[in-house]
């Protein structure tokens, strides 16, 4: 027989206890909750001289893009949607590097109000998310839907990410990848060293660059995570480059056209295999730095 527990909807608008500081701190320690994909938390409650603050400033480390998070218990309401479009604005022209989505997550989220929200989507990135509380068992959870979606419209900036957030191996191998997937970086890693034996690896939040003497060399960068390890050679877009990739079959994410690098997934056989090749795009992307 199976057993069966039938969920009571709650109204944290009304609850005594659970507050929305509650909810943000569930957000901010897992920010996949939200169904946005694996992002990171860059800041809370972040301030806007003469705007207020920014509920949760997220971002995903693989595409770069930053989401402007805005949470209300209750009903949505003009003024959370004009707070939601005005914070990001704000973060877009600060940050113009970055791809920016605006983000409101309401526990009501009516038709009328989703009518309105759905006028702006074709002019500006713009997600609603309803959020639904339910007691099970004695235990509260929460349920992210998503209800609108934006309408597909870049990149951090390395120097910022290398200088205000620094971490190390133990960081990327507990938190951010796999022994496995590390291994593979390191494999292609002696690749780089073999012509620049002087390079090391310099851990950073959102990618693995290359220092030399005290000072960031990226012609090359890694992203290992929990699946597979990404190889970004910093190198133009060429044809020549993009056939030679396709006829060795290997795994090509898109060309990241604002830092002018290839992202290439890279297996263990991967590795065996185009030893040649990963040397070569090795190779001419330092010497491109060089030159």
């Amino acid at each position: 027989m199976t057993l069966y527990t039938k969920p009571k909807r709650i109204w944290l608008r009304q609850h005594p206890v659970l507050s929305e500081n509650w909810v943000q701190d569930i957000i901010a320690a897992d920010p996949s909750v939200l169904g946005l994909g694996d992002l990171v938390l860059r800041d809370r409650e972040r301030i806007h001289p003469r705007a207020g603050r920014l509920d949760l400033l997220l971002q995903d480390p693989e595409t770069y893009k930053r989401y402007e998070v805005e949470l209300q218990l209750g009903a949505t309401d003009e003024n959370h949607i004009i707070r939601t479009i005005e914070y990001w604005d704000i973060e877009r022209k600060r940050y113009p590097q970055y791809e920016h989505c605006a983000v409101i997550v309401a526990e009501d989220i009516t038709s009328r109000f989703l009518n309105v929200i759905s006028l702006f989507n074709g002019a500006l990135p713009i997600i609603a998310i309803q959020l639904q509380a339910y007691e099970v068992s004695g235990h509260t959870t929460l349920v992210f839907t998503k209800v609108l979606d934006q309408v597909e419209r870049g990149l951090v900036d390395e120097d910022e990410d290398a200088i205000s957030a620094p971490t190390d191996r133990s960081y990327w191998e507990n938190q951010k990848a796999t022994p496995k997937t590390l291994a593979l970086m390191e494999k292609v890693f002696d690749l780089v060293k073999e012509a620049d034996p002087e390079v090391e690896l310099k851990y950073n939040k959102f990618y693995v660059g290359l220092i030399k003497q005290g000072r960031a060399q990226n012609y090359v960068t890694f992203r290992p995570n929990r699946t597979s390890m990404t190889l970004e050679p910093k190198l133009p877009r060429t044809d020549e480059t993009d056939a030679m990739l396709e006829a060795a079959g290997l795994e090509t994410l898109e060309y990241a056209t604002r830092w002018n690098h290839y992202r290439i997934r890279v297996t263990e056989k991967d590795i065996k295999t185009h030893t040649d090749l990963f040397r070569q795009l090795i190779d001419e992307a330092r010497d491109r730095r060089e030159g």
